[in-house]
């Protein structure tokens, strides 16, 4: 999947934010608004959507829409360019299928290596016990 064909359907708002700025904070719209419509999008599949909608569940709005927001930088431009990458890293990771994992046991020789630390561990908190001189 080309992230790079979902920018054009990417609407972007502005508002006022904290942060650096000093009194240019009050009178500038530097906060960036990424909004993205999955449920809407004519460039996904339907495959697309719903694995879309099952991994950002927890970001998307009740209409299926996903929204991000940026604001530590002083410019509208600076922070509008680092929602547009968190947006296509974000898109990307929901495509990565993870690989199975295969069950798998500790080598003989971890295995050995383990207790043998245990058996040391045990020794060492043994020796630390009170000593009864009275034989």
């Amino acid at each position: 999947m080309d992230v790079t064909k979902l920018l054009p359907e990417v609407s972007y708002q502005f508002a006022r934010s904290g942060g650096k700025g000093g009194q240019n904070v009050n009178k500038v719209a530097t906060k960036a608004e990424l909004r993205f419509s999955v449920r809407d999008s004519p460039l996904l599949t339907d495959d697309e959507r719903t694995t879309l909608l099952e991994k950002l569940a927890n970001k998307l709005t009740t209409e299926g829409e996903l929204v991000l927001t940026h604001q530590t930088e002083r410019t509208q431009l600076a922070n509008k360019e680092k929602v547009t990458k968190k947006f296509i890293r974000l898109i990307e990771k929901a495509f990565i299928v993870q690989k199975p994992r295969r069950v798998s046991r500790p080598s003989k020789a971890a295995v050995e290596e383990r207790h043998a630390e245990k058996r040391q561990r045990s020794e060492v908190k043994t020796n630390r016990r009170k000593v009864d001189f009275q034989d």
